[in-house]
């Protein structure tokens, strides 16, 4: 059983629109990464693009290795020696297919993008340079993004956790894959140059985010890419949604009132259930080669409501610490607090039609749209980036269908209409190559489970059991 969607751009937070469609007067940008395999530019470019996409910057990444698949299949189709740089017939046609997939990039841009993402090693000076002045020639400012590790820890774990997951090695043998990621990485490392022109623009990251450099980088919306930069990791972890519990008075916003003893008994449930899961899971991930599980600990955010405190409380009295954040409030409902649908319908007709015309935009009197919201939760989306140990988010679902539209690269009209169903723990794993999410029930029969796997572009889910409820999606 399968289901397909395709994604349109993201433009979430944008603060305002412009003919062009560009955005921060920053004209048209090239980021073009640097490094050896498994240092983490594939995850640095979709983690970026999907970041400036949500601020609606028009961003789209351009993946040398995509263009190779297509040209020439999978890594088990390839010749052994293929990344081989003493094979000049294999160098020929990597260079062939990675100006066609440049070509490409410059085109988008010319035709109204605004950030192209080149991802690619690029680990050569003069390959760095003739780059540059092809950009330079079609006025693209272009900023090198270097991602470099020396920890033969971290890059086993981008190995197993990450690569060896990508396209190129679906069906093989995790041992034999491994082997011969680690083979390409040794094929590159004696022709690998470092940056050292600075008159260029670039950033350097150092060790997953350990140490950066930046270099010549000038412009506000350049100078937001480092910021977000500065917040990104590739480390692994685990980040989980879960709604807050029932309280006392569901219908007004306003009141904040305290779990009713049904949402206590959520509460406890969610603690049990999670924590079980995660004693569950441990063994499995040490086995796919996550690292050390000791170094990453539980956290729970919340916002500062009583609900979402009340409902992380059983996890505060286990030990585990709670950080609220007043901006993850959820969605204020000014004057139609309390209001049922059908009296808001009675009371303020033109206000609903409004609505309902433009789910994501409108905002009744003395209230918050979803656009509000979604500006609001930018500095929670960048300590989410930043945050190296999972996370268990417990919010109302309007704030978690924001984060969660963030997380799957999703359009501003599908945030409104994305369902975060009650007593149902979300849990969200990130990679370079899209999120995989599963998707379990936690109140009484706690049997359903099944998992989605997303990329940028395609969905599709693989239930455990074959039958699924209309609506819980």
């Amino acid at each position: 059983m399968s289901l397909i969607i395709y994604r349109k751009n993201t433009m979430a937070a944008q603060l305002y629109k412009t003919e062009s469609g560009r955005l921060f007067h920053a004209g048209k940008i090239a980021i073009i990464t640097v490094g050896l395999p498994a240092r983490g530019k594939t995850h640095i470019s979709r983690s970026l693009c999907r970041y400036l996409r949500w601020l609606g910057v028009p961003t789209k990444v351009f993946s040398v290795g995509n263009y190779r698949r297509k040209a020439m299949g999978t890594a088990g189709k390839l010749p052994q020696n293929f990344f081989d740089f003493g094979n000049q017939e294999a160098a020929q046609s990597r260079r062939k297919i990675a100006k066609e997939c440049l070509m490409d990039m410059i085109s988008w841009l010319e035709a109204g993008g605004q950030v192209g993402i080149f991802d690619a090693s690029n680990t050569t000076e003069e390959r760095r340079k003739e780059i540059y002045n092809i950009l330079i020639s079609e006025d693209i400012h272009p900023v090198f993004i270097e991602s470099m590790c020396d920890k033969q820890d971290i890059i086993e774990a981008n190995i197993r956790s990450v690569k060896i997951t990508s396209p190129d090695y679906i069906g093989w043998d995790r041992e034999a894959a491994v082997k011969d990621y680690w083979k390409r990485i040794n094929n590159h490392l004696g022709h690998y140059q470092t940056i050292a022109d600075t008159s260029l623009s670039f950033v350097k990251m150092i060790n997953v985010g350990e140490r950066i450099i930046v270099n010549n980088v000038k412009g506000y919306l350049q100078s937001r890419i480092v910021f977000y930069l500065m917040n990104l990791h590739i480390s692994p972890r685990i980040i989980y949604f879960a709604q807050t519990g029932e309280t006392l008075n569901e219908k007004v916003q306003k009141a904040d009132a305290e779990l009713s003893p049904d949402g206590i008994r959520y509460a406890n449930y969610l603690k049990n259930f999670l924590l079980n899961l995660r004693e569950k899971e441990k063994k499995q991930r040490i086995e796919e080669g996550w690292g050390d599980e000791d170094e990453r600990t539980l956290t729970i955010w919340t916002s500062a409501r009583r609900r979402s405190y009340q409902t992380a409380k059983p996890f505060e009295d286990e030990g585990y610490i709670i950080e609220q954040r007043t901006s993850m409030a959820e969605l204020n409902l000014g004057i139609v607090d309390g209001l049922t649908v059908d009296e808001i319908k009675a009371r303020f007709p033109e206000e609903y039609e409004r609505q309902q015309q433009d789910l994501y935009h409108h905002r009744y009197p003395r209230a918050e749209s979803y656009h509000d919201l979604a500006v609001r939760l930018e500095s929670i989306i960048l300590e989410l980036e930043h945050e190296k140990n999972d996370v268990l988010i417990i919010a109302h679902e309007t704030v978690l269908k924001c984060l969660y539209a963030y997380l799957f690269d999703q359009p501003e009209d599908e945030i409104p209409r994305n369902i975060i169903p009650k007593n149902y723990l979300i849990e969200i794993i990130p990679s370079a190559y899209g999120c995989r999410e599963t998707r379990m029930e936690i109140e009484y029969t706690m049997n359903q489970t099944w998992t989605l796997f997303w990329d940028t572009s395609v969905c599709y889910f693989e239930p455990n059991k074959a039958f699924l409820r209309v609506g819980d999606f």
